[in-house]
């Protein structure tokens, strides 16, 4: 799974303060790419997107499809 990422404006608080939430991203490659992000319950799902689809545009992998309809959001724990 690569890399965990909080929204920029939750940078400065401990992760263990917020829950884990999940987003997938489908690539060019037909793979999906999916990213740890650390919000509170509240997090917006587009700032959860974009946090993750910057977070993988900067990766060696494949370019994902910018389309906040083809995300999937889940959140996990807590």
């Amino acid at each position: 799974m690569p890399r965990a990422v909080r929204p920029a404006r939750l940078r400065d608080a401990p992760a263990e303060e917020y829950g884990c939430w999940l987003v997938a991203l489908p690539a060019v490659d037909g793979k999906q790419y999916v990213y740890r992000v650390y919000a509170p319950e509240d997090a917006l799902p587009a700032d959860l997107f974009w946090e993750a689809w910057h977070c993988h545009d900067e990766g060696p992998h494949p370019r994902a499809f910018d389309l906040f309809d083809a995300a999937v959001i889940r959140r996990i724990g807590r």
